[in-house]
């Protein structure tokens, strides 16, 4: 299943599957237990296809190199693809028994299919069919980032400013569509947007109001659906059968990469700053393959990548990922899914991809590859902090992004459960404040009402916003929301609201308020209240404070080891590789988004997740492809890893959030398996000193060198056989060091690219006491464009059975710092 990467103040569980919740209909056939498939096909896509069929040229690029999709070749051997899949179905099936939904021609040969079980095993057997994968789910895995991450400052200005910042470069999202109206994405604000030749994509026309989704600054809008309504899953009153963003998280994610700059964040009256994407002037392609109730379904979003690439997308941002490693196949780096990723990767795309939100466990990662940048998410240094004082004179922390009650005033508290028209009505759960016509106006009218913290708020059935419509409606002075246990996984964000209001997340402080409260409060024999007596005040929580205890791994941001099959066996290759803020960013909404009970509605949302982590990638990726347009995505990648930071702003190790024993959160010393390299730095990025590049055919040969990956599989999805070798898949040329079964001495080797001036480097390593680390040589000149190998030699000292950390650091005479995380664990021979 594939998900958004998102956190928010709904909980969200490691391995939460979204119930269709009756909304199931007929799909265009009917077919007794029928599935989707994907299948792939011997002969060549057109980006590998070098030729030999009779009457068709060759139509394969050089790695990195983008595909003239307007050629005649081009477009005629996708002809001649399409009408053999067409064939091949019709020849093994009678017609009306099956329905092709997409043909893959670019990045993969192959096509999606909705037919029977039976007739999936007919096409495993039949020659020229090398993979038939049953279609699986995809789940869905900002106003002060720009600032934290130093971008106006340190790095627009190279750009031109803003109005520069991201120029003709083009970002792909394949997400739950974009909401066109909103401001953030709004041409009449900027420099208008010219024509970009480059990309050729198409913008589908809403059907409602008869108008194009783009405007120059969205320069692509299309949608993909096919097997989302072959599952019987789509609901096109729901989940619009356009690009229009039924969810809001697609809006978000458009406008942290490359939303438009200075956009006021307005709500309940309040500005809450003004909002920019780290790219501002980037343009926005959508390819819309979520959906709100279930997801997405991997055969759309693999049509949706594959069209992207097409198109000419020079970025790709995924914050969609599995819920678990594919069964399909035997390792985690060969499926549809990552196949079709590479392939994009050998097309010239840098793909950013969410790491997933299962932490703070281990080995929760859903981004496996190596031809992808998968992104932990950070909080940064800005936090929402409230408090309630009661009449006793305690103070209760909280959290409550909302204006204070009037000043040196105290009101009364008043519970829900006290302030009932009909006692018999508790068992619907009146104490959640959902429902203001169960409540008596009369005893909350200038109180403020006290409500319970339930379930129901954890599963999205109640929300913040509605207590606080519930407050407003009986003309409360404010509410209070207390937390009395607390459900696993739980997350408590602060939400804006209209009204004074406040959630007390620490159960010990929840009864002291109730305490409080009942001690206050004089009842009958019955049990009925004669007289309210606590009385309280909610602060202001409206200003944030900032923080030098930043940036911090959140909490929810998956975790290493990487793993590289469905045994959870662990990889030679570190995940996730980067760090970037994915903790309540402020960012574009959809107002008819409703998968957010608390932004409803509302044209801004404040939420978590490793969804807001890529994005924030993808954008500073894209300046980095503005300053830079000839670096392979290895190089970007490269850049992005090794000019980031594990120190905080107080100059601290980084450190990583935790559960403690009683289930609240603590901070612990982070490490490469909870941030990979470190936290993004955008402005060394633009000038990293050195790279560490790769290409197509050394990813090749990092699958053909992982252990148990069998290499007719490895030829089935990627069309070349093994004969490239790196001797161990710790080799590849990565911008990290990762040997999970380090047996006495081990050489790994790196070659380094100078895309500086002449320099020299000192180099100089660092490792745990249990591993010895040598690096070779200790100090080299670069010339211009020149390369260099280094080896790297680990070696055992004391078998510990747990993984071992350090670093490698070359400094250069410029003032460059190039860094590597390495990690190994030791064993004995």
């Amino acid at each position: 299943m594939v998900v958004h990467a998102r956190m928010s103040a709904r909980v969200k569980y490691r391995a939460w599957n979204y119930s269709f919740r009756g909304f199931l209909f007929c799909s265009m056939l009917t077919i007794a237990n029928a599935d989707v498939y994907v299948v792939t096909l011997e002969e060549e896509p057109i980006i590998s296809y070098k030729g030999g069929v009779n009457g068709f040229e060759a139509t394969a690029v050089d790695s990195e190199e983008k595909i003239d999709t307007t050629s005649e070749s081009v477009v005629s051997y996708a002809q001649h693809l399409e009408k053999k899949h067409d064939m091949l179905l019709g020849m093994l099936f009678d017609r009306g028994s099956y329905e092709k939904l997409y043909s893959y021609r670019h990045l993969i040969n192959g096509f999606a299919v909705h037919l029977s079980p039976e007739q999936a095993e007919t096409l495993r057997h039949t020659p020229g069919v090398k993979s038939v994968d049953r279609d699986w789910k995809m789940r869905r895995l900002t106003t002060h980032t720009p600032q934290f991450l130093g971008l106006p400052n340190g790095v627009w200005p190279t750009g031109g400013g803003h109005d520069k910042a991201g120029e003709d470069i083009v970002i792909g999202f394949v997400d739950s569509g974009i909401y066109p109206h909103h401001l953030s994405f709004s041409t009449h604000i900027t420099e208008p947007y010219g024509p970009l030749p480059k990309y050729r994509g198409k913008c589908e026309i809403d059907p409602f109001t008869k108008k194009s989704f783009c405007n120059g600054k969205i320069i692509g809008a299309q949608h993909f659906a096919k097997a989302a309504k072959a599952a019987g899953a789509f609901n096109p009153v729901i989940d619009f059968d356009s690009p229009l963003d039924g969810d809001g998280h697609g809006s978000h994610t458009a406008a942290i990469a490359a939303g438009g700059n200075g956009i006021p964040v307005r709500m309940y009256g309040h500005e809450f700053g003004k909002a920019s994407g780290m790219a501002p002037r980037a343009r926005i392609a959508v390819y819309k393959a979520l959906y709100r109730l279930f997801g997405g379904f991997v055969a759309d979003v693999v049509a949706a990548i594959d069209q992207a690439v097409f198109d000419g997308v020079d970025i790709l941002s995924l914050s969609v990922g599995p819920n678990s490693p594919p069964t399909t196949t035997k390792t985690t780096f060969l499926n549809p899914f990552d196949a079709t990723l590479l392939a994009a990767v050998k097309a010239g795309v840098f793909v950013a991809q969410a790491a997933g939100n299962g932490g703070p466990f281990p080995k929760t990662m859903v981004s496996y590859s190596p031809w992808i940048t998968s992104v932990a998410a950070a909080i940064d240094d800005r936090r929402y902090k409230n408090h309630l004082t009661l009449g006793n004179g305690k103070i209760l922390a909280g959290v409550g992004l909302s204006p204070s009650t009037p000043l040196n005033r105290t009101f009364t508290l008043v519970a829900a459960n006290d302030v009932l028209l009909d006692s018999s009505v508790m068992k619907f759960g009146s104490s959640d404040c959902q429902r203001p016509e169960l409540l008596n106006k009369k005893l909350v009218q200038g109180n403020i009402l006290l409500c319970g913290y339930s379930f129901n708020f954890v599963s999205g059935t109640s929300s913040i916003k509605k207590v606080s419509q519930t407050a407003k409606a009986l003309g409360a002075a404010g509410f209070v929301l207390a937390v009395e246990t607390v459900s696993p996984g739980s997350k408590f964000d602060p939400v804006p609201v209209e009204t004074p209001g406040i959630l007390i997340t620490d159960i010990t402080k929840s009864m002291d308020l109730i305490d409080y409260y009942n001690i206050s409060t004089t009842r009958d024999w019955t049990g009925r209240v004669k007289s309210f007596k606590a009385v309280g005040s909610i602060g202001d929580g409206l200003m944030p404070l900032l923080y030098k205890s930043a940036p911090q791994v959140a909490l929810f941001s998956a975790r290493g080891p990487n793993i590289k099959d469905f045994g959870f066996q662990d990889a030679d290759l570190l995940k996730p590789d980067i760090l970037a803020p994915g903790s309540l960013i402020w960012a574009a909404w959809s107002i008819n988004g409703t998968d957010e009970p608390n932004y409803a509605g509302e044209e801004f949302a404040l939420i978590s997740g490793t969804s807001m982590a890529a994005p924030h990638i993808a954008g500073i990726a894209a300046l980095i492809k503005q300053k830079h347009p000839h670096w392979s995505p290895a190089a970007i990648k490269s850049a992005l890893m090794t000019t980031s930071t594990n120190l905080d702003r107080a100059g601290r190790p980084l450190q990583a959030q935790q559960y403690s024993e009683t289930e609240a959160t603590k901070l612990v010393a982070a490490t490469p398996f909870d941030y990979g390299s470190g936290h993004v730095n955008p402005r060394a990025a633009l000038d990293p000193g050195l790279v560490f590049d790769a290409g197509y055919t050394d990813y090749v040969g990092f699958l053909c060198t992982t252990p148990g990956i069998d290499a007719r599989e490895i030829k089935n999805y990627i069309n070349l056989p093994c004969n490239y070798t790196m001797g161990h898949p710790y080799n590849l040329n990565s911008p990290s060091i990762t040997i999970s079964h380090l047996i006495g001495t081990q050489t790994v080797t790196r070659t380094v690219t100078n895309v500086g001036y002449e320099e020299t480097y000192v180099i100089s390593t660092r490792m745990d006491p249990s591993i010895a680390i040598e690096a070779s040589p200790q100090a080299m000149t670069l010339r211009p464009g020149a390369s260099r190998a280094i080896t790297v030699t680990l070696t055992v000292r004391s078998v510990t059975g747990t993984y071992s950390f350090g670093e490698i650091l070359m400094k250069g005479s410029r003032g460059h710092k190039v860094r590597v995380s390495v990690v190994a664990m030791s064993y004995r021979r």
